[in-house]
């Protein structure tokens, strides 16, 4: 077979292996056009003594959308703990409808989850900011987990730092702002995972800083930063001023101008305002959550 007839064979058998399943976890009978897909697969895949075409495709489909539930659901079980197996199944499912896996690992594939919910907060209901806040958590601890790591500021670089200086955050520094205890939430359902002998398929070799038994998020606004230290992923609880702080960095502010956005609204005088930054800053070095930005952040 040349090569146009293979890559047209592995377009249709892409595409048929990646069309959703019906509401019972079969393979679809019709196509998006009403067209029999039966007669379709007829044309690419030939039978054996025990299945017709129709039923050996129907094994590739049906696995293939399993392994993408199964991923799933061990990505975010904080999710599926706030809204609810039945509510979190048609969440899961209408997701994936709309953002099939198009990268070469699972990894991804909750990667545009938290801008989907906010485009559909119908399926976060009855806890609406609660579900997103966790989802941004899960991704967040996903991404904490194996973002690149660049080199730390020097001492001779911050030794020179002035405000028209811009700093770059670590990228496996992730933040999250939650109207509740979405970490300690999280953390409760994890420890009770583990404990039963499951695990989440971006949970291995991942130690959470445990601070509750509960699952249910406490109230109270949060803010976090999820970063990696030796392999392990850990929560930390920000003030709000150190989470502006590195929110502006993270956007490629210079230091003033995160500074200024960090203390606009806050209370603190003057005089603790320079303590604040001097111990903010202080921790920052210490963990290493600062560096300077690439050429194409800087420019």
């Amino acid at each position: 077979m040349n090569a146009p007839g293979l890559y047209e064979l592995q377009k249709r058998m892409a595409a048929a292996v990646m069309r959703p399943l019906t509401l019972d976890e079969q393979m679809r009978r019709r196509d998006e056009r009403n067209r029999s897909i039966a007669d379709e697969v007829d044309s690419f895949i030939k039978p054996n003594d025990r299945l017709n075409s129709f039923e050996r495709l129907e094994i590739y489909n049906r696995q293939y959308w399993f392994r993408l539930f199964s991923s799933f659901e061990e990505d975010f079980p904080g999710l599926k703990s706030i809204v609810g197996s039945r509510r979190f199944d048609r969440l899961m499912r209408a997701y994936l409808h709309e953002h099939p896996s198009r990268s070469f690992t699972l990894r991804n594939l909750g990667s545009p989850l938290v801008a989907w919910l906010r485009e559909n907060p119908e399926h976060a209901q009855p806890d609406t900011d609660t579900a997103i806040a966790m989802a941004a958590l899960e991704w967040a601890h996903i991404e904490a987990f194996d973002n690149e790591q660049r080199p730390a500021l020097t001492v001779e670089a911050i030794a020179a730092l002035d405000d028209s200086t811009c700093l770059s955050l670590q990228p496996y520094v992730r933040l999250v702002e939650a109207p509740c205890a979405v970490d300690d939430a999280l953390i409760a359902l994890r420890d009770a995972s583990q404990g039963a002998g499951a695990q989440a398929s971006n949970a291995v070799g991942i130690h959470l800083v445990r601070r509750t038994r509960s699952s249910k998020p406490a109230p109270g606004q949060i803010y976090l930063a999820v970063h990696r230290h030796e392999n392990s992923v850990y929560y930390k609880r920000l003030q709000c001023e150190d989470y502006l702080l590195l929110q502006a960095f993270e956007r490629g502010s210079s230091l003033g101008e995160a500074i200024e956005a960090a203390f606009t609204d806050s209370p603190l005088s003057e005089e603790d305002r320079l303590a604040h930054v001097q111990s903010a800053f202080q921790y920052f070095m210490h963990m290493g959550w600062l560096c300077e930005p690439l050429p194409t952040e800087a420019g």
